[in-house]
């Protein structure tokens, strides 16, 4: 083999045949790249797709329980001003007041509560 390999040298010249071995390097890499790396990338790209679709579905999914905790601090904090009764109860037992108590408000007394305006809620935890 090395006797070959020197007689190529002398025949064709050392640029020659290291651009030749060099060609053979690099379809031996883009051979390798296509059968062993693609499919472990389109493995991985898939995978990767899946799980930023979850981390989507739970941020929105914080989004909307941001949103509901602030209506119900909101809504807490409204019942308060128009009943003048603290809100520490469960939700059953938040129902029944609601229902019982607002009976007794009147229009006017709602409307005050809503007109004011709403409090800056930038310190609230996202």
């Amino acid at each position: 083999m090395s006797s070959s390999i020197v007689e190529a040298i002398n025949q064709y010249g050392f640029p020659i045949i290291a651009a030749m071995g060099l060609g053979y390097f690099v379809f031996y890499v883009w051979k390798w790249v296509t059968t062993e790396i693609k499919p472990v990338l389109g493995e991985a790209s898939s995978t990767l797709i899946a799980l930023i679709d979850r981390i989507r579905m739970l941020d929105n999914d914080m989004i909307r329980l941001t949103q509901k905790i602030n209506m119900v601090l909101e809504f807490k904090e409204q019942y308060e001003k128009i009943t003048g009764k603290s809100l520490d109860l469960d939700v059953s037992e938040i129902e029944e007041i609601i229902d019982k108590d607002y009976k007794n408000v009147s229009t006017e007394q709602v409307e005050q509560v809503v007109r004011k305006p709403k409090r800056n809620n930038k310190n609230v935890a996202r």
